[in-house]
């Protein structure tokens, strides 16, 4: 009678378009789990960032965050990076003598951040110097003309 009952309902799910399956289903490799299943949170942090489209930028971050590291102690100490787009790094030196330091040693600088963060993405370093504002005028200050060349005039 069992199985009486099992052929009428395969019958059934045959009209519908429903064929039972065969072979149990199975999840080709690297495909996502299901939202309730346990992964490991390394995974699961890829997942996000490749969803997103974060892959690239938290690279850079990456970068950013360990440029003691990448660039040496002593570089580091002096140069900060500020931006990253279009292929193009920001970097900020704390004086003239070492944002020159930094231009002379750019095309060593695009090939280790390529290391780091894979071949292409950084194509040039552009360097900025010290930020100074202009000099604040004061009491001590003499504004205007200063008149003709010689002292007594």
């Amino acid at each position: 009678m069992a199985r009486e009952k099992l052929a009428q309902a395969k019958a059934d799910a045959a009209r519908r378009g429903q064929l039972p399956r065969r072979e149990p289903r199975r999840k080709p490799y690297g495909t996502r789990r299901d939202t309730g299943d346990p992964r490991l949170f390394g995974q699961a942090i890829a997942d996000l960032l490749s969803d997103r489209g974060w892959e690239q930028p938290a690279a850079v971050g990456g970068v950013f965050g360990r440029w003691h590291e990448i660039v040496g102690p002593e570089l580091a100490a002096h140069t900060r990076p500020e931006t990253f787009a279009d292929g193009e790094v920001l970097v900020t030196a704390d004086s003239t003598a070492w944002a020159t330091q930094v231009r002379l040693l750019a095309r060593t600088l695009v090939r280790r951040l390529n290391e780091e963060l894979g071949h292409g993405t950084v194509q040039r370093v552009k360097v900025r110097g010290p930020q100074n504002g202009p000099r604040p005028s004061g009491g001590l200050r003499v504004t205007g003309s200063r008149g003709p060349g010689d002292t007594y005039g």
